[in-house]
Order: C-alpha cells, then sequence, then structure tokens
C-alpha cells in the first residue's frame, strides 16, 4: 500500500512497408526500380487501397502529402500488367509527379518548377533553423486504428516519445540527425525503421503490423512465474543503470469534470536520477518549463487536485521502488502469479506474467501483467490496477483535497509503466495512470457525475555525462500539489523541447473555452 500512496488521432502522408515477394518483380537487380513489372487486377477502390496494393506486391513503403494526393479519392482501374511508374499514374491520375526512389522508399512530390533566370532579389539574412520537425499519426496496419503510447526515437539515441491516445507524435530533432534512423514500435507489433530526412516537416500516417509469434515460442517457453520474477530482481544491477543519469522528460496531468475539459497542466523536467542499487538517493526533479491551461467558467468548480504527481511518476519506478507484487519473497502470501502468454515488445520476445491478489486478501491490492525479457529478465513494461472489488479503500490515498460537501468514490485506477533500452541498461521511458471517480453532493440522494484525472511522464533524453545532484534551490519540491505551482510568462513555449502533443479532445477543448496560458523556463 506504500505505492498506493504515492501514485499517480488519411492525414497527410501515408505509408506501407511490407516484406518484399521473391518472383514479383520482373526487372533484374541494377534495373529502374520504377520499370519494374506488377499485375494489377480490375478494381474500384480509394487510392490509399490501391497504393497499398502496390505495396503488397513490391514491398515498397510510399511517401506523400495528403494535399498533393487524395487518400480517399475513389478511383476505377482496369486489369493489367503495369510498370510501378505507370501503376502509380493511373491510380493517382497524375503523369505530372515526380517519383524518387529511396532505398525501401517511394517519394511522391509534386512536379519540380522550372528554372527561372532572373536577378535574386535581396533577402534579408534569415537565422539559421537549426531543427526540424517530425510529426504525424500511428496506427495498425489492418484496422486503421491509432496506436496509443506507441514508442517513437532515433535508432543509437536516448532521444525519442511517444504518441497520443489519437495516435499522434511529434519529435523536434538536431539537423545533425537528419540522416538518422527513426524507430517506431508498440507492444505485439513489429518495429518499423524509416530515415529521418523522408519525414521532415511533414505531416505522416505510419503503420505498424501485428508481430505473429509462432506457437513453438509459446509451448516451448512456459515458465514458473515466481522464479522468473526472482531472476528479475537476480539480474537488477545487470539490466539497470548502476550509475547516476539526467531524465529530459515530458509530464502532464489534467482534469475531465462530466466528461468535459476542466484543466490542464504540462511541463519539461530535467530529472536526476540515481543509480538501481539497495537504498538508492532519492531522485530530483528541476522545472524546465511549463503552463497551465484552466477553463474560465469551469476553475471554480475543481473540487478535486492530483495527489503528489510528480512524486507518484517517480515512484512508478518500479525497479527502483519495488512495489509489493514484486516483493514474491515477503509478499508471497498476498498474490497469486501465473504465466499467461508470450508477446513482443521491440523485437523483443516477453513473458507475461498476471497477478492478482488471492481470495483471501480483503485489502486494496494489486492486478494485472508483467512483461519480462525472455533473454535478459529485464521488466520492460507493467500494466496494473488496484483491486476493483476493494478500491473504495483507497479514496483517501487517491484524494488531497475536496471539498467537505461532495463525496468522492474511486471507480478505477489503472497505471502503466514501460522502460527502454540505451547504451546497453533499461531506463525507465514512461508512466500514465488514469483514476476515475464518482462525484456525490451530500444530502442529495440523486445527481452524481463522473470524474476523470490523469498524469504521465515520459523520456525524452537521457544523459550519462557529468551526472550531478542539484542545488536545493534549484530542485523542485515533489509531493505538492503540481497544478498550484507558480510560476511567470514567456512568449516563447516549448520551443526545441519535445513534448507528447495533445489529443484531438484537449485541442478542441482548449479552442472553445477562454484559456490562460502561461509558462517558465530554466
Amino acid at each position: 500500500m506504500k505505492l498506493m500512496i504515492q501514485i499517480f488521432r488519411l492525414l497527410c502522408l501515408c505509408f506501407w512497408m511490407l516484406l518484399l515477394p521473391t518472383g514479383l518483380l520482373c526487372a533484374g537487380e541494377g534495373d529502374d526500380v520504377l520499370a519494374r513489372m506488377i499485375h494489377l487486377s480490375k478494381e474500384k477502390n480509394t487510392v490509399y487501397r490501391l497504393l497499398d496494393k502496390v505495396s503488397e506486391q513490391t514491398g515498397f513503403l510510399f511517401i506523400y502529402d495528403s494535399k498533393l494526393i487524395d487518400n480517399e479519392k475513389r478511383v476505377r482501374i482496369p486489369k493489367g500488367d503495369y510498370t510501378i511508374r505507370q501503376a502509380i499514374y493511373l491510380i493517382t491520375r497524375n503523369k505530372e509527379l515526380s517519383l524518387r526512389v529511396i532505398g525501401d522508399h517511394i517519394l511522391i512530390s509534386g512536379p519540380q518548377p522550372a528554372r527561372q533566370t532572373a536577378i535574386p532579389e535581396t533577402i534579408p539574412p534569415k537565422e539559421a533553423d537549426n531543427h526540424f520537425i517530425v510529426k504525424g499519426i500511428l496506427q495498425d496496419q489492418q484496422t486503421n486504428e491509432p496506436i496509443e503510447a506507441g514508442t517513437i526515437g532515433v535508432l543509437a539515441t536516448s532521444i525519442g516519445s511517444i504518441t497520443n491516445a489519437n495516435g499522434e507524435f511529434r519529435l523536434t530533432l538536431p539537423d545533425s540527425l537528419r540522416r538518422s534512423t527513426l524507430y517506431f514500435s508498440h507492444l505485439g507489433y513489429e518495429p518499423r525503421k524509416i530515415e529521418a530526412s523522408l519525414l521532415a516537416g511533414q505531416h505522416t500516417v505510419i503503420t505498424l503490423d501485428a508481430k505473429i509469434i509462432p506457437i513453438q515460442e509459446v509451448v516451448v517457453r512456459i515458465v514458473n512465474p515466481l522464479r522468473l520474477l526472482r531472476d528479475m530482481k537476480e539480474n537488477i544491477r545487470k539490466n539497470y543503470p548502476q550509475s547516476p543519469a539526467y531524465l529530459t522528460t515530458f509530464y502532464r496531468e489534467g482534469i475531465e469534470r462530466k466528461n468535459k475539459f476542466v484543466g490542464l497542466t504540462e511541463a519539461v523536467f530535467k530529472i536526476y536520477k540515481s543509480a538501481y542499487k539497495p537504498n538508492p538517493a532519492p531522485d530530483q526533479v528541476k522545472l524546465l518549463k511549463m503552463r497551465r491551461i484552466i477553463s474560465q467558467q469551469e476553475k471554480d468548480t475543481i473540487i478535486a487536485r492530483m495527489k503528489s504527481g510528480i512524486n507518484a511518476s517517480l515512484s512508478l519506478d518500479l525497479i527502483k521502488e519495488l512495489p509489493d507484487f514484486l516483493l514474491t519473497d515477503e509478499k508471497i502470501e498476498s498474490y497469486m502469479y501465473a504465466s499467461s502468454d508470450i508477446a513482443v515488445i521491440d523485437d523483443r520476445l516477453v513473458h507475461v506474467i498476471y497477478f492478482e491478489q488471492k481470495e483471501n486478501i480483503n485489502s486494496a491490492l494489486y492486478r494485472g501483467e508483467l512483461y519480462i525479457d525472455t533473454e535478459n529478465n529485464a521488466l520492460l513494461r507493467a500494466h496494473f490496477e488496484i483491486n476493483p472489488k476493494y478500491i473504495k479503500q483507497a479514496t483517501e490515498m487517491l484524494v488531497e483535497k475536496k471539498s467537505r460537501n461532495l463525496k468522492i468514490t474511486p471507480q478505477k485506477v489503472i497505471y502503466t509503466v514501460t522502460y527502454k533500452p540505451y547504451n546497453g541498461q533499461y531506463y525507465i521511458n514512461h508512466v500514465r495512470s488514469d483514476l476515475f471517480f464518482r462525484i456525490k453532493k451530500r444530502k442529495q440522494l440523486f445527481g452524481t457525475f463522473p470524474l476523470h484525472t490523469w498524469f504521465e511522464m515520459v523520456t525524452c533524453k537521457i544523459d550519462t555525462n557529468q551526472v550531478s545532484r542539484f542545488t536545493r534551490s534549484e530542485a523542485l519540491p515533489t509531493r505538492t500539489i503540481f497544478a498550484e505551482t507558480r510560476f511567470a510568462y514567456d512568449e516563447k513555449f516549448w520551443g526545441n523541447f519535445n513534448v507528447i502533443p495533445p489529443e484531438e479532445k484537449l485541442n478542441e477543448a482548449i479552442g472553445k473555452i477562454s484559456s490562460k496560458i502561461e509558462e517558465t523556463e530554466e
């Protein structure tokens, strides 16, 4: 229960990438790729789906802007054999398009303007932009459903972020990384890698294919869950950093009342993350940037505040602060465990261990799944909740401030924690908690309404050089209500910091309300 006390969106570009089938491309190695022959059946469908048919036969990923090509336009194509170039022109109904093959990608762009000889205008000097932006949506290849909390990062670096609830992502990168490789991944999907320069300045739809695990993997890898948990703990020193690091993180917490947006607080932190050793020094948080958005009509009705959201985010580093369901030796009588599945995370197989409190335990404990690497025994992901049967017992532990004439009853509390590898070690990547309540005014028989509060933190960069603790004046108190933190206004905003883009629901709400946006920076 100690942990419980501490815790808390085609658009613009379309992509297809499938394995290249042998024998489908008629031209030999070194020939013009666009001159290779494919066969298309008679069909009427959207441009998106017809280009997908080309991808199925060629294995090439298409990159284009929806302002140039209408994905939802329905066209009819006749049966026949076509070169890849002819097929693209036929489907798009535009022979003026410029086509360029880059690796496993075909870049479709508008016709290049004719060069003109003219006296150049005098252009005032412009400050060089040293960064570029990659943004878009991550979707399931088969269903086109957005993938929430998918990972986007720069290969061989610690730079990255996650998608929001609409599958949207946004990554700001220095120009030095234009030739770097971006990777996209999520639990249960094949990771995808794309050169950053192909996505720069665009708004892209990236699709992931579900990862199919051979049945023999499931049969052979049956394990004793308790033994696996013990192995995981025994390998903490090997799998997790034994030296401190600086983590640049993006944090946000929000409140929805009666399914309407009430308030949002966002910030960029620099975190001193101490080593994963016994009795570790406490982590520290330094505030770099912050903004708060509050509905002026609703601000007087916010009757609940998140309890210690920042401290809860730190405490959700389960490896550093082992919760009771990981203390198998001490809590063996409180929980039961079962090996339930084999899954894949970032192209690595993981054991899925299900846990739940035993039937004779009547206190509010947890149930959920743990995802442990099959090779190195590292905990990569945890998804758990307070047992709904006893959740009412957790009310006072979850609510910090409330009006005296209100009765607040928790309905559901969910936590998700993930780790990511960097330089052979695993670092905390993303934590999120969603807390759902029912609110009722005292002395009223009817009239309850829902309240949803949430917080999350994602690691955007890791630095292990010259790491030292913050001074007392630099460190931010973590056990206070962060939404009440004082800060100063600045005209600039996130700048080149990486953040999670607001969901469509939040953007719509922010656009409708009279909001106050303020920020602070280092």
